[in-house]
C-alpha cells in the first residue's frame, strides 16, 4: 500500500460543532500576543474541506518510514488465552520512535515556506522535542526546546536525542523566562508540566525574532497530520478481511488518540458499522473522566485563547508520572465535543497497572513500549481478558505510539518496586476540582 494523499479533517464532518476561541485578558509583552502559525496552517485549522492534501515533499518524507507496519500480536493473545484478535499499529517505526514525527515534519515544511527562521516548543517525555528536532534539522530551522523538567530528569537520553539534532533544550520552569522565574517564585521544586512549558515557549517565540512556536499536541492541525496513521490503518485491515471492534490510544491532548481514532470514526459514519473509540488517560490527569467541560487556556499563566475543553484547571502541575507525554491538564477541542457528545470513550488507569501490562507486552511481543502506549496496552489487555471470561471474540486494534528504549529507567524503578504511588497524585486532581468548582477558569 503506498501513503495516504491527503489528511483527513474530521471537524469539517462533525454536525454541531464549532470551533470557537476567545482571547485571553492578559497581554504578552507590549506588541500583544504575535500570531504563530503561518497562513498555511491557520488555513488547515479551520478549514471545512474533510480532507487535505499533503505536499509533495512532506509526503516523500513519510515515505522514509510509511506506511508503518500493522501487526497482530499473536503472541499476546496467546499469553491471554482469548478469543480476541488484537492488532496494533506501529508508530515506533518512525526515525524519532514514535507517531509525533507526521506533524513535526509538515510543520517545519509549512514554517520554513513562510520564512519563518526557528521554532521553539513545549515537550513532555521529549518525543515531541525529539520529533520537531529532527524535521528542523531537515529543514535547516533553529529549535529550542522546553522539556518538562521531570522528564528532562527522567529521560535524559532524550535530551541528547535532541541536542544531536541541533537543538537548545531547557529543563522547565526555567530562569530564562518571566513565567518559568514567576513559577519558581512560587515553587522551587515545581516538577512542571506541558503547559508551563507551553507559557515558556510562547513567551521565547515572542521575544525572537524570525521565531515561531510550534504545537505538538490539541490544535486542530496537529490532529489533522497524524490522520495518516488511521487511514493507513484502515487499509491495512481491510487488506486483512477484519475490521476493529474497539479502537484505543492514550490520550495526552489528543494527537496520538485523533491519528488512529478520526479516519475509524469516519468509517463507522459511513459503512454504519460501530466502532468503540477508547481514549486511555492517565489516573494522574483524568481530564476527560473527571475534568470540567468549560472555557480554559492552554498554557499555565492563561496567555492563550481560550477554548471549550474538558480540563483539570491551566495551573494544574500533574503529579511527576514517567508517561510524561499525558500530563497535559486539558484534552483537545475537538476530542472533547466529541467526548461531550459520546462519540468516544474514556478511561482513566494507574500507573502501576500501566507498567504491568507494558512489561506483559513487551515480553510477549518483543517490544518495550513507552509508557503512554503502554497505557493503551493495558486497556486492551483488560478488553482481551473480558473476552476469554465472556467467551464473545473482539477484534481490537490500538496505536503503539511509540517505544520505550528511552524509558528504560521508568521500567527499572517498575521492575525493582520503586515506582510512586497514584495516592499522591489523587489528591492533587481533588484539589485541582475543588479549584475549579469555585473559581472562574
Amino acid at each position: 500500500m503506498s501513503v495516504p494523499t491527503h489528511w483527513y479533517n474530521v471537524v469539517a464532518e462533525l454536525a454541531g460543532y464549532v470551533a470557537e476561541e476567545r482571547r485571553p485578558a492578559l497581554q504578552v509583552g507590549s506588541h500583544g500576543i504575535r500570531p504563530q502559525l503561518p497562513l498555511s496552517i491557520y488555513r488547515q485549522s479551520v478549514s471545512d474541506e474533510p480532507f487535505i492534501e499533503i505536499p509533495a515533499e512532506v509526503r516523500a518524507q513519510y515515505e522514509r518510514w510509511r506506511p508503518t507496519p500493522l501487526v497482530r500480536a499473536h503472541r499476546l493473545e496467546r499469553l491471554l488465552n482469548t478469543p480476541a484478535r488484537i492488532y496494533y499499529k506501529c508508530e515506533a517505526a518512525s526515525p524519532s520512535g514514535s507517531h509525533k514525527l507526521n506533524s513535526a515534519v509538515a510543520q517545519a515544511y509549512y514554517y520554513k515556506k513562510a520564512g519563518v527562521r526557528g521554532l521553539v516548543t513545549g515537550t513532555g517525555a521529549g518525543q515531541w522535542g525529539t520529533a520537531l528536532s529532527m524535521a528542523c534539522a531537515a529543514y535547516g530551522l533553529e529549535c529550542t526546546v522546553y522539556m518538562v523538567r521531570c522528564s528532562y530528569e527522567q529521560k535524559p537520553q532524550r535530551r541528547v536525542l535532541m541536542e544531536l539534532n541541533g537543538a537548545h533544550v531547557v529543563p522547565s520552569p526555567s530562569v530564562t523566562t518571566e513565567a518559568g522565574r514567576s513559577i519558581l517564585a512560587d515553587d522551587p521544586d515545581c516538577p512542571g508540566s506541558l503547559s508551563v512549558a507551553s507559557s515558556e515557549a510562547h513567551e521565547f517565540a515572542q521575544d525572537g525574532e524570525g521565531i515561531r512556536y510550534s504545537a505538538g499536541s490539541g490544535d486542530n492541525h496537529v490532529l489533522l497530520h497524524q490522520t495518516v496513521i488511521g487511514q493507513e490503518a484502515v487499509a491495512q485491515m481491510e487488506a486483512l478481511g477484519d475490521y476493529p471492534d474497539t479502537v484505543v490510544a492514550a490520550l495526552g491532548a489528543g494527537s496520538n488518540f485523533a491519528g488512529i481514532a478520526m479516519p475509524f470514526h469516519r468509517q463507522a459514519r459511513i459503512t454504519g458499522r460501530p466502532t468503540r473509540l477508547v481514549a486511555v488517560e492517565p489516573r494522574s490527569c483524568p481530564k476527560l473522566t473527571r475534568g470540567v467541560y468549560t472555557w480554559d487556556h492552554h498554557d499555565a499563566l492563561g496567555n492563550t485563547p481560550m477554548s471549550k475543553m474538558y480540563t483539570l484547571g491551566h495551573t494544574f502541575i500533574p503529579s511527576p508520572i514517567h508517561a510524561g507525554g499525558l500530563r497535559y491538564h486539558g484534552a483537545a477541542p475537538v476530542i472533547s465535543w466529541m467526548y461531550h457528545e459520546g462519540l468516544i470513550e474514556a478511561v482513566a488507569l494507574g500507573q502501576s497497572e500501566v507498567f504491568a501490562a507494558g512489561v506483559t507486552f513487551a515480553r510477549a511481543e518483543q517490544l518495550i513500549p513507552a509508557p503512554e502506549s503502554a497505557h493503551a496496552i493495558a486497556h486492551v489487555i483488560d478488553r482481551a481478558v473480558r473476552a476469554r471470561e465472556t467467551g464473545t471474540p473482539e477484534t481490537i486494534l490500538f496505536n503503539l505510539s511509540g517505544h520505550g528504549l528511552m524509558d528504560l529507567g521508568s521500567y527499572d524503578k517498575y521492575l525493582n518496586g520503586l515506582l510512586e504511588s497514584d495516592s499522591a497524585a489523587d489528591a492533587e486532581v481533588e484539589l485541582a476540582l475543588a479549584r475549579l468548582s469555585t473559581t472562574s477558569v
